[in-house]
């Protein structure tokens, strides 16, 4: 499914449906959903079909690194794995970070769950 014809899916908060949502686009392939204030962008993701890169979970590990091009987002832990230079050049953690307001990232290797629930990456 290609960036400009793809149905988004909304995200369901884990905290409720009090929580404050946010529009997330991700780029390059164009892809958006919605994201809840207080719940991690990966976990948002998930909830909407796309999967970030990851592994710990826990702002150590850097496999999620990605760079935030617009909106404001912040860090669910006091010091995730990133240098102060990161943090300058507007790189941020998806998988410990919650948007405080719409974004726009960039995670090339995001991908898609197919309808059958299957992760399949190489899927045009």
């Amino acid at each position: 499914m290609d960036g400009d014809h793809r149905e988004l899916k909304p995200a369901v908060a884990a905290r409720g449906d009090s929580a404050e949502r946010f529009f997330v686009v991700i780029e390059p392939q164009g892809w958006g959903f919605e994201a809840a204030a207080g719940v991690s962008l990966v976990e948002s993701a998930r909830l909407a079909g796309i999967v970030l890169p990851t592994s710990c979970r826990n702002g150590t590990c850097r496999t999620c690194i990605c760079q935030l091009t617009s909106g404001r987002a912040r860090h669910l832990v006091e010091w995730p794995g990133l240098s102060a230079e990161e943090k300058l050049e507007g790189c941020i953690l998806p998988c410990v970070a919650t948007p405080e307001s719409d974004l726009r990232i960039e995670v090339p290797h995001a991908f898609e769950v197919s309808a059958h629930g299957a992760a399949d990456p190489g899927a045009v």
